[in-house]
């Protein structure tokens, strides 16, 4: 293959690649106080004490104390994303459907309902009740679903 033509290959390879990179690259969060990357950071932090929970009660290795401790966690972190979905906070990269603002009383009802759920899994935590946790936890599993079919892209 001559030079040429090899030098045109490459750089075709490594336009396409450019090309595919900025397709699949996520859009930065350009508002000065970021609220729409400081909720995903909540959302974030909620899952980091939730699906340990979950994955304790699925492999059946329920652990009072750490199902408490995490449980306190989760219950401690769910307030934070809510500040943040503000009336100017619809633009990329939010995962948010128009929804939330369209629907202001039916996404405050979905967030009522979650702070319910999450308080009565923090209760059967304290409880030490492993059943009671598994009912619980997948209430609250299931508010946070309800919300994202309405209310998540």
């Amino acid at each position: 293959m001559s030079r040429s033509k090899f030098a045109t290959r490459l750089t075709l390879v490594v336009l396409s690649a450019l090309t595919l990179a900025a397709c699949s690259s996520e859009v930065p969060d350009t508002h000065p106080d970021q609220p729409v990357t400081k909720r995903q950071q909540a959302f974030k932090a909620m899952l980091r004490s939730f699906e340990p929970m979950g994955t304790m009660l699925k492999d059946k290795r329920y652990d009072a104390d750490a199902f408490a401790r995490l449980a306190d966690e989760f219950a401690r972190l769910r307030d934070a994303p809510w500040q943040h979905f503000g009336a100017d906070t619809n633009y990329p990269p939010t995962k948010a459907k128009p929804a939330v603002w369209e629907k202001p009383a039916e996404f405050e009802q979905r967030r009522q309902e979650f702070a319910a759920a999450t308080d009565r899994l923090l209760a059967a935590a304290a409880a030490r009740n492993e059943a009671e946790a598994r009912t619980t936890y997948a209430a609250a599993q299931d508010s946070c679903k309800a919300c994202h079919n309405d209310f998540r892209k």
